[in-house]
């Protein structure tokens, strides 16, 4: 089973910022790949840096099989976007501007991916999302946009069921980050489908993501009358506050969220005695002892000394392996071609789900995968694919 709750050091992280291989001086042409991710700075670098090592590890098995298109090696140019929407659309013009780029891939955010994609859209290369989850964001950006992960109304629907069905929660408190996209995207979705199946929003509220004390959103909570658990619409940066806090008021309730819970801050901030009873959804359970999952498992961590950090790791591995499948297909590097074989995905087996892109969609439709905090162990607890 996974270490969920290991700790990313600064160390870490600037070492996730080295290329994937060193070419040697006789090899072809080499495939340039960008990758952009926060990881010195912010909650997102507990998702961006396993998002990172994933991208590396697969070019780098990859490369070790003797590489793409009769030889040539992928050479992966990796970017710090320093947790600022800035910086990112700085980072995505120079990436851009690298001779040859094939394609990028990055962000586990979807305010950073809006940042870095449309620059990518005006040079006519195809950017791949490894994380960044609204379901809007192909139609926001254009036809060079691709997503590896489901959309945000699959998780928040299948959290909502989840919720309503097998948890037997009827009336639920919504708190949601507006700040960021991701976060209010994923509220509307989770109040639509919990709505639709007859249960009860009783409860709103709002922060921002720099906020670090919930004690008025705590108080009327505490205030309201039968509430049966919260949906706490988060990014990674305040997910341990928030579950720290609403523990230490006494409310036991269950507490829901989307994969934005999916880092080790949602157990190391509250600890292991407060980080119970939560429920969030997520892309994969790298936990499984067969497949691509185990097979994904065991290469990560003799890679890096320790077992993926979370399901974000699997995601950038797998975004690598759909662009290196589409350049396969096309059977050439040039950025038009690979985006019409992106394009044209069918049947990608990777380790968060198979992944085609329906006709004129760029989003995969894959199960949703429930986590369960108990006693500050994250454990598996089922699957979903949602009806709504």
């Amino acid at each position: 089973m996974p270490n969920w709750k290991s700790r990313l050091s600064a160390a870490v992280a600037v070492a996730a910022m080295t290329a994937t291989t060193a070419l040697p001086a006789f090899a072809q042409e080499a495939i340039n790949i960008a990758v952009l991710y926060n990881v010195s700075s912010g909650g997102l670098a507990s998702l961006d840096v396993p998002s990172l090592n994933g991208v590396k590890l697969k070019a780098k098995i990859i490369n070790d099989a003797g590489g793409l298109l009769d030889g040539r090696m992928i050479d992966v140019t990796a970017i710090d976007t320093k947790n600022d929407t800035g910086e990112t659309a700085t980072a995505a013009k120079r990436a851009v501007s690298i001779d040859n780029l094939v394609a990028g891939i990055g962000q586990s955010d979807t305010t950073f991916a809006l940042a870095a994609a449309p620059l990518f859209q005006s040079a006519g290369i195809p950017f791949v999302t490894s994380g960044a989850t609204s379901p809007d964001l192909p139609t926001m950006v254009g036809d060079q946009m691709f997503l590896v992960p489901f959309g945000d109304d699959v998780q928040a629907h299948a959290m909502a069921e989840y919720a309503y069905n097998k948890l037997g929660i009827k009336n639920v408190a919504v708190w949601t980050d507006n700040a960021m996209d991701y976060t209010t995207g994923l509220s509307k979705y989770f109040k639509e489908r919990f709505t639709e199946l007859g249960g009860k929003i009783v409860l709103e509220d709002a922060y921002m993501t720099t906020d670090q004390d919930f004690s008025a959103q705590v108080a009327r909570l505490k205030s309201t009358d039968g509430v049966d658990g919260v949906f706490a619409s988060s990014g990674p940066d305040t997910a341990g506050i928030i579950v720290k806090q609403i523990r230490e008021a006494g409310l036991d309730m269950p507490i829901m969220a989307g994969d934005g819970f999916d880092t080790d801050l949602v157990t190391s901030v509250p600890g292991p005695k407060l980080a119970e009873n939560i429920y969030f959804t997520t892309h994969a359970y790298v936990g499984l002892d067969s497949g691509p999952a185990n097979e994904f498992r065991q290469a990560y961590e003799k890679e890096y000394g320790r077992e993926p950090e979370n399901a974000f790791a699997a995601l950038g591995y797998d975004a690598m392996g759909l662009v290196a499948d589409a350049i396969k297909r096309a059977g050439s590097a040039d950025p038009a071609e690979v985006s019409k074989a992106l394009a044209a995905t069918d049947g990608y087996q990777a380790v968060t789900g198979t992944i085609s892109y329906p006709a004129d969609s760029h989003v995969p439709t894959k199960p949703v995968a429930i986590m369960h905090v108990v006693g500050g162990d994250v454990t598996f607890e089922t699957t979903v694919t949602p009806k709504g």
